[in-house]
Parts: structure tokens; sequence; C-alpha cells
């Protein structure tokens, strides 16, 4: 976590009063960052989804209820605190119109989301020589807003 992420949880901490949780990540959203930080903020967006298969790759412990973790924008700068609030692994051919909706992004359509979301994993795939298939495995977060940054 960069200097600026770790100041800004610490001082969100010190505001409440109370003790920090140990652990917490920090990391920007895929292909626009500023603009999907953005819907989150606005409370659009209360919802996200990543290959399973990048947190094998990448040796990354897999997201749970209860999770925070700070949201950068694309200069990696903190804009907000995020709380996950459930997670659920699943096909993305079994991906709901209401959770494609909770993703924010575009019209909300499970067309728009399906569209934008198997070119993303295509590329993504493609990167770790692998191709990219329908039922591929992805984590579906569902999570609340819990600070801004000034």
């Amino acid at each position: 976590m960069n200097e600026a992420a770790q100041t800004y949880w610490n001082e969100f901490w010190e505001r409440q009063g109370r003790d920090k949780p140990e652990s917490v990540s920090a990391w920007p959203f895929g292909a626009a960052p500023d603009h999907l930080a953005q819907l989150v903020i606005d409370g659009i967006k209360t919802a996200t989804c990543s290959s399973l298969i990048s947190y094998e790759i990448e040796n990354e412990p897999i997201p749970s209820a209860g999770d925070y973790s700070i949201i950068l924008n694309s200069q990696d700068m903190p804009v907000a605190i995020i709380q996950t609030t459930e997670v659920n692994i699943m096909p993305m051919n079994e991906v709901s119109e209401d959770f494609a909706s909770a993703e924010g992004e575009g019209d909300r359509s499970y067309r728009y989301w399906r569209e934008v979301h198997e070119a993303y994993f295509k590329n993504e795939l493609s990167r770790f020589g692998l191709e990219f298939s329908d039922d591929i495995s992805l984590i579906c977060e569902r999570f609340r807003l819990v600070d801004v940054k000034k």
C-alpha cells in the first residue's frame, strides 16, 4: 500500500475513535479507475467482480465479507473506503441481472455488463496465456461505501 493510502486509512480510523482492522487492501478498479471510483462515491456502483484465476495466479487472498478496501484513482491516490458485505464465487454465465446492474456501469443492463466484462476478461486472461470461456469463475463482491476522502 502506498503512503497516501496508508495515511488516509490511519486518519479515517483516528476519526472513528476505535482500533482499526489489521488488514486492508488498496487498489484501483479495472479499465477505468477514475470513472468507476466516482460511480462508487455517487452510490451507483455497489458491486464488482474479478476472475478467480487472477487471484490464484497472483497468489492473492480471496476477499471475504467484512474486508475493507481503499479505492485508488488512476494516479494511485486514495478516494474512498469500502467494506465488502458479500462474496460469491460463480461462473460468469450465472451472474444475475441484479448483480450486473449493481456494478453500475453503462446503462446498467446485463447486456452491457456482459459485453464489457467479456472484453475485459479476454484481455486479462490473454496476459496469462489463457483462453476466455463463458464459465470462467468470478469472485462477485457486493460492498458498501464507508468513507469518501475529503
